[in-house]
Formats: structure tokens, C-alpha cells, sequence
């Protein structure tokens, strides 16, 4: 039996025909997999086979509360793709602290890993005419085992889509650095999320400066409530609450605010919020008529395991406010509330949808296609 050097897995001249696009972005939670998917399931052209397929080499998402790790993206892209590949294949590399402390012990070789991820590629890539793979959080993730998003691009011999956010002008550096990071490989970028307030200065000065530089802008898609938050039912699935006033549950939640002050500066406070969820202890009371004497206040998460009195229950009842219980103490909470919208585990198949008609709308997909999958 012949030895096989790691090294020749690296070699892109053996690939297969399928064309392949990461999608990559400067930091995590930039709607980055809605983004990948959306594409994916454009770029199908409805065959019997899979035109489209996903990878995710890096996976980062886990779910430690079952006593497993688990990244729920290849599952969601094997039902939205119809694509029939193996979790492993699609992730073959589940980079969680655990495994970065193995790397750095010296237990993980990197070449080894580096040729697991081609091989897994490889599976994919003869079932699909299409790879869609999606980059790490970061630009600098997967550094320590020679994977960053430029490595996996090269690896793969892919072009890469960067999804990059917009507030300020500040946010360009980092755009024209990545830009020179991944160099020829770079198709172009499209903006996500971008604020009524930023989009004007955006389409105005910045596209055209980046055009300047040869960096090509696909599309600009604005801020999306239904994208940015998440609804009360996802809210409460995730912290375990049990919900004691009902209302609607597909109500969204964008922000979470902290009801740990007295009654009077809560009610100012509140009032200044919008789409938000308060977070207070249930046995505080005072709190709980303030939040729901405010219009911007869309739900009330109660911890400590404080049932409230029967006149709260009444008043958000009347106003239809959902209240939910959970039996963490408020500092928790809030930590594993805000997890859930930073983590964007509520993904589903309505998000990948609206972003289908988001990209479809206002960024030019056609020309995406044409320049990403070009040889």
C-alpha cells in the first residue's frame, strides 16, 4: 500500500466541473448562510439530480444543552436543497473550543484536516453541478490549522461572495482588506442589512469608491424586521420558558432591555425602546406594569421562576402582550436570549425564502452567477 501525501490533496487541477462559490463575510451574524442557501436554491435548475449543493468545512453553531454538538445549517440545506449528502461530508469539521484546544496541543494535524476537507468537497461535488460553501465567522477563523476562508478557497479552487454590513464609513477599510486577501478570487460583495439611514451614503459614495477599486457591489438589501429579530414562539422554544400569556407568538423581538431599575425611570426607559422584550424578575411587579404601559414593548420574559400576580397577567392579557416564564436567574437570560439572535439558530425555511426574494429584488443575481462560476 502506497503512503498518500496530504499535500497532493491541495492540488485544484483534479477537481471535478462543479463550479464552486464561498460565501464569505467579516463577521459572524451577517445572514451569511440565509445568503448561501438563497443562492443555492436559485442556482437550481429543478433536474431530478441536485443542481445546487452546500458545505459548511468549518462548523461553528453548537448546541451543548442535548450533550452533543450539532450545527443545525446541513440539515436545514439538505430539506431546502433536496440534496442527499452525508452530515460529514457537509461539515467535516466541527470547530468548537474543545477542537481548538485539541489543535493547539498538538493533537490535530493539519494537512490531515486540510485533506479531509477536500475529500469531503469531492463527495459533494459529484451529486451537484453548483457547491455553495459557506465561510467561517470571521476572516481570521480556522488560522491555527491553515483554513481561513482564503485557504478553504484556494483549497477548493472557488470564488468567493463576501456579505458585508454597512453603518458608517469606518466600514470600508475592512471590505478593501479582504479585498486584497483573497485577491483574484474575489467575485464581488454584497451588502445585507443596510439601515434606511446608511443606504443613501452607501449607494451614493461607497459603491462607486469600491467600483473604483475593482470590487464589484451585487446588491444592497435593506434592514428586514423579519430577518433581524425573532419571533416570541422561536424566543421561548429557545430559553425553555413556559408562556403564561399567549397572544401572538409570531410577534418579533429585536432588542432585549433590563427592567433592574425603579418603577419611574422604567416606564422612561421603556418608552424609548421599540420591538423590544424586558427582561426582569418575576417578582418584580412595578416593573411589569411599567413594560406594559409601553407601546414599544412586545413581550415580557420573567426569570427566577416568580409567577406574577393576577393583575399582570390581566393587564398584558388586555393588551396582548405575551409574558413568558423561565426559571433562570435575569444575568442568564439574558445571556442565552441575546445568543439566539447573535447565533441565528432560528434560521428556517421562511428566512431562506424571504432572502430569495430579497437577492431576487435588489441585488443582480444573474450577474452573480455569471462572474462567480466563471473560469
Amino acid at each position: 500500500m502506497t503512503d498518500t501525501d496530504p499535500s497532493d490533496a491541495t492540488d485544484p487541477t483534479d477537481r471535478t466541473d462543479t463550479e464552486t462559490l464561498l460565501v464569505s463575510s467579516l463577521e459572524a451574524s451577517v445572514g451569511k448562510t440565509a445568503i448561501a442557501l438563497a443562492l443555492a436554491r436559485l442556482a437550481s435548475d429543478g433536474d431530478s439530480a441536485p443542481a445546487a449543493g452546500y458545505m459548511k468545512p468549518r462548523g461553528t453553531r453548537l448546541e451543548s444543552n442535548v450533550g452533543k454538538t450539532l450545527d443545525e445549517d446541513p440539515f436545514l440545506a439538505r430539506e431546502l436543497l433536496e440534496f442527499e449528502a452525508e452530515v460529514h461530508d457537509m461539515e467535516p469539521i466541527v470547530y468548537s473550543p474543545t477542537f481548538i484546544k485539541q489543535v493547539i496541543r498538538g493533537r490535530e494535524d493539519p494537512d490531515e484536516l486540510r485533506t479531509r476537507v477536500r475529500e469531503a468537497a469531492d463527495t459533494l461535488a459529484a451529486n451537484c453541478d453548483r457547491l455553495f460553501v459557506e465561510g467561517a465567522g470571521t476572516l481570521d477563523t480556522g488560522g491555527i490549522i491553515d483554513l481561513t476562508d482564503a485557504d478553504v478557497a484556494e483549497l477548493l479552487d472557488a470564488r468567493v461572495l463576501l456579505v458585508a454590513t454597512y453603518e458608517s464609513a469606518d466600514d470600508v477599510d475592512p471590505i478593501v482588506t479582504a479585498a486584497r486577501t483573497f485577491g483574484d478570487r474575489l467575485a464581488g460583495v454584497v451588502f445585507n442589512d443596510v439601515s434606511e439611514q446608511a443606504y443613501d451614503e452607501l449607494e451614493t459614495d461607497v459603491v462607486p469608491f469600491l467600483d473604483g477599486r475593482g470590487i464589484t457591489t451585487y446588491g444592497t438589501i435593506p434592514s428586514e424586521r423579519t430577518l433581524a429579530g425573532v419571533t416570541v414562539e422561536e424566543l421561548a422554544d429557545e430559553l425553555g420558558a413556559t408562556t403564561l400569556v399567549e397572544d401572538d407568538a409570531d410577534t418579533y423581538v429585536e432588542r432585549f432591555t433590563v427592567g433592574a431599575m425603579g418603577a419611574d425611570s422604567a416606564l422612561r426607559h421603556f418608552r424609548r425602546t421599540k420591538n423590544a422584550a424586558v427582561i426582569t424578575g418575576g417578582d418584580r411587579s412595578e416593573i411589569h406594569t411599567a413594560a406594559l404601559e409601553a407601546p414599544g414593548v412586545r413581550c415580557l420574559v420573567l426569570t427566577g421562576g416568580h409567577r406574577p400576580s393576577g393583575a399582570v397577567i390581566g393587564q398584558a392579557t388586555e393588551r396582548g402582550v405575551p409574558v413568558l416564564s423561565v426559571q433562570t436567574d435575569t444575568l442568564t437570560t439574558i445571556e442565552r436570549a441575546e445568543a439566539v439572535v447573535q447565533s441565528g439558530r432560528t434560521r428556517t425555511r421562511r428566512t431562506v425564502e424571504q432572502m430569495e426574494s430579497l437577492l431576487t429584488e435588489y441585488a443582480d443575481v444573474d450577474l452573480i452567477f455569471e462572474t462567480a462560476f466563471e473560469k
